[in-house]
Formats: structure tokens, C-alpha cells, sequence
């Protein structure tokens, strides 16, 4: 059975159900998600490789964690969910909330809450969700930006990111 997710108006009001498979095809079916940016004591951000099987970006870097909320979840639930889940980790401190943004293409349309916290492992990854982590260094991500190996949702939220003095590196 297909993943429902929550769908909302405009004004960010519940609105009914939709299937997965109908929110990636129909950017009009609003739904939300969480991510949370993993960062080790030096300042490094973890990514994620995205699984092969993935319906969206598949084989791309990807932000630490990404997930759905379920019904009724609100955002931090359903970030710490998607850690354990994907990573096979807990936070190992309380999430901290950034911010929250929107994604609109003409795939989906997503409103994402954000988290940030420090963890250095180790990660047992979902094979299903994950094909490998890593910490990419500041440079490393300025040197992959742009060049396709990052979703076009992680472009985004670097700038962010950035924008709201968290982590730097908006590329020239």
C-alpha cells in the first residue's frame, strides 16, 4: 500500500490525504517535510547518497535526513523518526529547529521544516533509503556545487543555510 501524506491549502491549514505516488507527480498536492543537517565537531556536514531505487533524485547527495511527516506528526517528530530510520541513529542531543522553507518544482511541493544537530556516528544507514553517508568538508561542498551530484532540494538549502549564517558557503 502507498504512503499517505497529509496535504494542506495555502494557508497551511490540513486539508485531507494523498498518496505518495499522487504528491511525486502533482506538484498542486502540498505536503511536508523534515530534514535535519548533521554536523561533526569540526564543522564538517554529513550527507547522504541517495539510494538507486529512490523515486526522486535517486544516486544524488542528499541533506543528513529527509522524510515525510505521517498524519498528524508535526515537524521534530517526524525528523527524530527519519534519523533513526534512514541513519539508525537517535539525536544524541536535542534537535535544533532552524527554519522552515519551501520547495516548489515541478515535481512536488514541500514545505520542510529544518533541523541542525552534532553527531559523529557511528551510522547504520537504510539500504533501502541510504547507498552511504559522509562529511563533506566546507570546501568540498562549495567544490560539488553546481556540478549535479547534489539534489537540487540541497542547493537550496545550502543557501540557506547560508543565508541565515549557520554554515557558510554560497558559491562566487
Amino acid at each position: 500500500m502507498d504512503e499517505l501524506f497529509e496535504i494542506y491549502d495555502a494557508a497551511g491549514n490540513p486539508c485531507g490525504l494523498a498518496a505518495r505516488a499522487a504528491c511525486h507527480g502533482n506538484p498542486a498536492l502540498l505536503h511536508r517535510t523534515a530534514h535535519v543537517v548533521i554536523f561533526d565537531r569540526q564543522g564538517n556536514l554529513l550527507l547522504q547518497k541517495r539510494s538507486p531505487h529512490k523515486d526522486i533524485q535517486p544516486g544524488k547527495w542528499d541533506t543528513a535526513v529527509g522524510g515525510h511527516l505521517a498524519p498528524g506528526d508535526d515537524y521534530r517528530t517526524a525528523a527524530e523518526r527519519e534519523m533513526r530510520e534512514e541513519l539508525g541513529v537517535a539525536p544524541v542531543a536535542p534537535l535544533r529547529f532552524l527554519f522552515t522553507s519551501k520547495i516548489r518544482n515541478a515535481v512536488e511541493s514541500e514545505d520542510v521544516g529544518v533541523f541542525a544537530t552534532e553527531h559523529e556516528g557511528p551510522f547504520q544507514p537504510d539500504p533501502g533509503e541510504v547507498s552511504g553517508v559522509r562529511f563533506w568538508s566546507p570546501a568540498e561542498v562549495l567544490a560539488g556545487r553546481g556540478t549535479g551530484q547534489f539534489t537540487p532540494n540541497l542547493e537550496h538549502e545550502l543557501d540557506l543555510l547560508s543565508e541565515h549564517g549557520i554554515w557558510g558557503g554560497k558559491p562566487t
